[in-house]
């Protein structure tokens, strides 16, 4: 069988791709940026051209018509293919069958005893944890995650000989809604990806209904502590036979000892535990092979020094998702650095008083900053590039508490999505707004967030002013890992 795939570097078909590789199958495809996972993917057998150098810009890029073979079973591409690509509209004349990434790995749900690990935060790791103990015991399971794991010689994917898959299931535009897996693994709910669904209720209704492809024999593994999880439970009436697990922050499992830090990673632990133990796996295992796992790519990822300050690189790009991350490095900076001990009980500052949106210009930060300007030795720094106009209007408010744990914060221009973005989100908002709103917010720490246009300013900057002691975090979903790793080489 000849599969061809449209973006077949993307995180999520470059793992399918992977899968059929592994079948035996002929696998070509093309992408509009050339990249460290299509190179691999040629290594692998796929039949891939050269496309452009890996850069910044718009346009089509490596995606041409006469990539499309003749003779094609199957073309399969990604949510970010739009319907004028040449290749889809070339697959279209020559009468084969498409499918969305999605809808692919919908009909491999239905076919393998899945395990599928949704939420808007965690689910690569907690994928990844719920892989390495499913193969530390012997179930040998096919493992899709978002992520690379370094256990699976940096791969995204696991191919295992057994009837067991375990995916990481994407809410983005209801992809989800096309799996149909035995087991869901559910971290958690919020405000996410508002270009594809009208408001959080929106959100929830989805996961209802998500929940509800459950069949008898089904299994909801959920946190216990999340309300919105409860409402979309509520939302529709499971199957009566539906077993229910819940895990939560006050759960105590002996000699669990994450290298992992942050509670958001400790939540990730007792979420694949649950996990494995609703198939049949001791805690022994689970802990055994928990603790020795160091992590995935670009999650808290220590990367190397610059300057003689520790580099780290993530992927965080919601405000959770950045308070968390900032949180578990600060305990890190804490740890191996004394005169920090203290400063965040003994430094604090007022902010301003809600003025409407943000966005608009208007302050509207809805806590205060706990942190202020630091003058002693050790200092955490995030240099975060904001991805996607229409996610940080949106959330433009939660985004200017979001850097609270950090002594010093650059912002680069925002990452634009292609095919994801309106032209109100890009007039409204822009990172210098967001510079203005945090300084304006918390007025006496001026200057402690700046903005700068380019990674190479950026590096510039870093190189004459971190120090020994310091940490330093690369942050954000679009190119910036690119800067991490011009910093560490």
């Amino acid at each position: 069988m000849k599969i061809h795939f449209i973006g077949i570097g993307g995180i999520g078909t470059s793992a399918l791709a992977q899968y059929y590789l592994a079948k035996g199958f002929s696998i070509s495809g093309s992408d509009a940026v050339e990249n460290e996972t299509i190179e691999y993917l040629r290594k692998l057998g796929a039949k891939i051209p050269p496309g452009p150098p890996l850069k910044r810009g718009k346009g089509e890029g490596g995606h041409n018509a006469e990539n499309v073979p003749a003779d094609a079973n199957l073309v399969i591409y990604n949510a970010a293919i739009g319907e004028d690509n040449p290749e889809l509209k070339r697959a279209r004349e020559l009468k084969i069958e498409t499918k969305l990434y999605a809808e692919a790995l919908g009909e491999l749900t239905k076919q393998m005893k899945t395990i599928a690990v949704s939420g808007m935060h965690g689910k690569s790791t907690t994928t990844a944890m719920i892989g390495l103990i499913m193969e530390k015991v012997g179930f040998d399971p096919t493992v899709i995650v978002g992520s690379k794991v370094r256990e699976w010689g940096e791969s995204n994917f696991r191919f295992g000989k057994s009837e067991w898959l375990v995916i990481e299931a994407d809410e983005y535009n209801a992809s989800f809604l096309n799996y149909r897996p035995q087991i869901i693994v559910l971290t958690n709910i919020e405000e996410e990806h508002l270009d594809t669904y009208k408001d959080l209720d929106d959100i929830i209704n989805t996961f209802g209904e998500y929940i509800s492809h459950l069949g008898e024999d089904g299994m909801l593994i959920y946190n216990g502590e999340d309300e919105n999880i409860d409402k979309a439970i509520s939302k529709k009436i499971p199957n009566p036979k539906l077993q229910k697990i819940q895990f939560n922050s006050k759960i105590t499992i002996p000699n669990l000892n994450l290298k992992l830090l942050g509670k958001h990673n400790l939540m990730n632990a007792y979420a694949a535990i649950s996990a494995a133990r609703a198939i049949g796996i001791s805690d022994e295992i689970s802990i055994e092979t928990l603790n020795g796992f160091s992590g995935i790519w670009r999650r808290m990822e220590y990367r190397g020094q610059f300057n003689g300050a520790k580099i780290y690189d993530d992927y965080a790009h919601h405000p959770t998702e950045i308070k968390a991350t900032l949180e578990g490095l600060r305990e890190i900076l804490i740890s191996h650095c004394e005169e920090s001990k203290g400063r965040r009980s003994s430094l604090s500052l007022k902010a301003t008083e809600e003025q409407g949106n943000p966005a608009d210009g208007n302050n509207n930060s809805d806590s205060p900053r706990p942190l202020g300007a630091r003058d002693d030795k050790c200092h955490l720094w995030c240099v975060f590039q904001p991805h996607q106009y229409d996610r940080i209007r949106k959330l433009f408010d939660r985004f200017i508490s979001a850097f609270d744990a950090a002594d010093k914060t650059i912002i680069l221009p925002i990452y634009s999505v292609a095919g994801r973005e309106s032209e109100e989100a890009k007039q409204k908002v822009s990172s210098e707004k967001l510079v203005k709103a945090i300084n304006e917010a918390y007025k006496s720490a001026s200057g402690e967030t700046i903005y700068i246009d380019s990674f190479e300013k950026t590096a510039e900057y870093l190189k004459n002013n971190l120090k020994q002691g310091d940490i330093a975090v690369i942050m954000g979903a679009g190119d910036v890992y690119r800067m991490t790793n011009q910093l560490i080489s």
